[in-house]
């Protein structure tokens, strides 16, 4: 067989390094992009960030005062930027770092006007940089000034109880059981084990009998806060009630009443099966209301309040507002990060006329990280307009004028993918007058109506909760005929649909939201 020679033509697309930083930096979120951004940091010496907190410090004047001073990224250095219009790409003014990028990359004219439209060194006013911002700041009060904060963290419980045992008289014996059943105590307050299971842990050869482990368990429920150590809910409760009993801060009759509840029908008392509760035990409404007021002021986690889990804070990336009669989404400034090329890296590229191949490099990285932040909130701002534009009912009257929307009627209106808008509306939020929501819960599915319309998902949850809210807590209404009430308003849903749209809302089911 004899060997020949074929050309063959074929297409392939291939994501440019850029291109792929960009897609990477759209579906970030805020928290995660600023963890993006830290990295860049660190590792590339041409980039610096503006709104470094570190670049303002405090100091002692002669006359023994406060006062705050500049450092090096905040005090409007020569760095180059843009000023400007409106998508911060028009009126670049190159500088420094501008001279130096071209003579590094020994660029001409045609390469200079790109660099312009690139958008300059840093993010420019449309990321609220103020270009005297640095030189503003000691002129400030030292109360206006912003210092970071050290939050204080809370004892853990463990910490908490080991020093009501240091400070309780009792034999070496008992505090060393004591600690040990201490360690087996979780985050909730609750002792993990059974005491046969405890005794089980201990040496043979200590010899320690039953009643000096059910004595250190006493002593240990003893301690604050009140049901700490107990081995399950109804312990726990009841280790409460009696620290009342012994407070004298409720009715005798309440009080045990509540007692004998916890004692002996807490499932029901869950189950609010309260005809069952009162033919056993004989009371009327009243009765059995005051002791249910009573279980639940008690605490049914007593560990919780030493819980280390530090809340977490939605920081919205779009807000929302009324400007002439308009609703108009503009992007949160706070959250935008204030980038722009070092400018002592800079002179120095621009003495060394692009003989530092690893600079000039590490120049053009950070021009593309700048230049695809900004992007990344142009295109949520075109997003979030765009949604806007579309449940301006929403923002007026609430959830319950929401229209169904899906992810391609965005994308057809601003000329974006259909994947792109989904990596846009993951995990960014917009605030609006009626709470923060992620940029998807604006998305949802449609229901017919009987007029042949539809109804966003969203809307008839709202309409779910509103019935339920304003419904007799003593004849809660049952799925079916939220079925049928919203029926009356055109809104045809089975009695499935609306169970599974209340259990989307943690709405409990009929039985367990009736009230005496």
């Amino acid at each position: 067989m004899k060997p020949s020679l074929q050309l063959k033509l074929s297409q392939h697309l291939a994501l440019t390094p850029q291109l792929q930083q960009s897609i990477r930096l759209l579906q970030l979120s805020t928290l995660e992009l600023n963890q993006e951004l830290e990295t860049a940091l660190a590792d590339n010496p041409l980039l610096e960030r503006l709104d470094d907190p570190l670049d303002v410090y405090a100091r002692i004047a002669p006359n023994g005062g406060l006062e705050s001073a500049a450092g090096p990224a905040g005090d409007g250095g020569e760095a180059g930027g843009f000023d400007g219009g409106d998508n911060g790409h028009d009126g670049a003014t190159p500088g420094a770092a501008d001279g130096a990028e071209r003579e590094a990359a020994g660029s001409d004219a045609d390469h200079s006007s790109d660099w312009e439209r690139d958008g300059g060194d840093r993010l420019g006013d449309d990321f609220g940089l103020d270009r005297g911002s640095g030189s503003s700041s000691g002129d400030r009060d030292d109360d206006e000034r912003s210092y970071p904060q050290i939050a204080a963290s809370a004892g853990s419980l463990r910490d908490h109880l080991m020093s009501q045992l240091a400070s309780t008289q009792c034999s070496p014996q008992d505090r060393a059981l004591v600690t040990i059943l201490i360690d087996e105590v979780n985050q909730d307050g609750y002792l993990g084990l059974e005491l046969a299971e405890f005794a089980t842990l201990l040496p043979e050869e200590l010899d320690i009998d039953p009643q000096s482990i059910s004595g250190a368990l006493k002593l240990l429920q003893s301690f604050d806060p009140p049901g700490v150590g107990a081995r399950n809910v109804a312990e726990c409760l009841m280790l409460q009630l009696n620290e009342i009993q012994h407070a004298s801060t409720s009715p005798p009759e309440a009080l045990g009443l509540a007692r004998t509840l916890v004692a002996d029908h807490l499932a029901e008392l869950a189950s609010r099966d309260f005809s069952k509760i009162k033919r056993a035990l004989r009371c009327n409404d009243d009765q059995l209301r005051a002791a249910q007021a009573l279980i639940r002021s008690l605490n049914p986690r007593p560990g919780s309040a030493f819980s280390s889990d530090a809340p977490t804070y939605v920081v919205p990336d779009v807000l929302v507002k009324r400007i002439d009669g308009n609703w108009q989404a503009v992007l949160n400034r706070d959250v935008m990060p204030k980038l722009r090329i070092n400018d002592m890296y800079a002179q120095i590229l621009k003495r060394n006329r692009g003989g530092n191949a690893g600079l000039s490099g590490q120049l053009q990285e950070a021009r593309w990280l700048i230049k695809n932040v900004q992007q990344r909130f142009d295109t949520i701002l075109r997003v979030a307009q765009a949604i806007v534009d579309r449940q301006r009912a929403f923002f007026s009257h609430g959830a319950v004028a929401m229209r169904p929307l899906v992810l391609r009627e965005i994308a057809d209106s601003i000329g974006l993918h259909e994947s792109t808008v989904s990596r846009v509306t993951t995990q960014k939020f917009m605030l609006t007058p009626f709470g923060t929501f992620e940029l998807k819960y604006f998305f949802g599915s449609h229901v017919a109506t009987d007029s042949g319309g539809a109804a966003s998902s969203t809307a008839i949850r709202e309409l779910i909760k509103q019935l339920i809210q304003a419904e007799d807590a003593r004849s809660p209404l049952s799925d079916s005929h939220i079925a049928e009430m919203l029926g009356e308003q055109g809104i045809m849903v089975a009695r499935r649909t609306v169970a599974k749209y209340r259990e989307g809302l943690r709405i409990p089911a009929v039985a367990q939201r009736k009230a005496l």
